[in-house]
């Protein structure tokens, strides 16, 4: 009885988990250049069942699932044209580099705006590199040449926040950049609602199995502590 406590326990865990990822991606759904995350789910170690009286093996009892790890799909999105000389998307593979504070940092988020230097930076005022590393200047027409702005590869990228990237550097990628489009959020709105709903009822069909056990152990103390001395 107390096994299966443990095991809708770990399920309410992992699905909170995932419920986190699932609502960090719908909030994205409007961001550019964004990449969703998956969570993928493992069992723990199986136990095998016997008969306590004749050691016969009945079968294998899984000890419940666990998070085992996070996975972002770095997949292309679709580009839309928004006709803004200082929007910016890459086709294929390759990321902005954009100087931080916190040093290089990359992105796929390409909605750029004007410095008052006459540099190109991103919504947070920092400057996006040029394939020489340093900031790429506009031009007095107000837009930016293309061929210019650095894309960069990355070796084992990961999520930093704000649209940011980290990784090893791997020099310039093949990607080719385009200006007056943006990339579309890779999250597809209607499945990843109902990934939710089905994490949500998942997390409830755990929960009721708590419940129930609760209810048949108070039921079996009640009528252990009533039996006759």
């Amino acid at each position: 009885m107390e096994r299966g406590l443990y095991i809708a326990a770990a399920g309410m865990l992992s699905e909170m988990v995932r419920q986190d990822q699932i609502s960090n991606d719908l909030a994205n759904t409007a961001t550019s250049g964004y990449k969703p995350d998956k969570a993928v789910q493992r069992s723990f170690s199986e136990v095998m069942l016997q008969n306590t009286k004749s050691g016969q093996e009945i079968g294998r009892l899984g000890r419940g699932p666990y998070i085992a790890e996070q996975v972002t799909d770095w997949s292309q999105g679709a580009l839309k044209s928004t006709d803004e000389p200082l929007d910016l998307g890459i086709v294929g593979e390759g990321f902005f580099g954009v100087r931080t504070d916190q040093g290089v940092r990359y992105t796929r988020n390409g909605q750029f705006q004007a410095a008052p230097d006459g540099t190109l930076t991103d919504q947070l005022g920092n400057a996006v590199l040029g394939r020489n590393g340093r900031p790429v200047k506009i031009a007095a027409d107000g837009t930016v040449d293309p061929t210019q702005v650095g894309v960069f590869r990355l070796n084992n990228p990961a999520k930093a926040g704000e649209s940011y990237v980290t990784g090893q550097a791997g020099g310039q990628a093949r990607g080719i950049v385009r200006a007056g489009v943006l990339e579309s959020s890779g999250v597809d709105a209607g499945r990843t609602m109902v990934d939710m709903i089905a994490s949500l009822r998942a997390y409830q069909a755990s929960q009721k199995t708590i419940t129930t056990i609760d209810g048949t152990l108070q039921q079996a103390a009640g009528q252990v502590g009533n039996l006759p001395g």
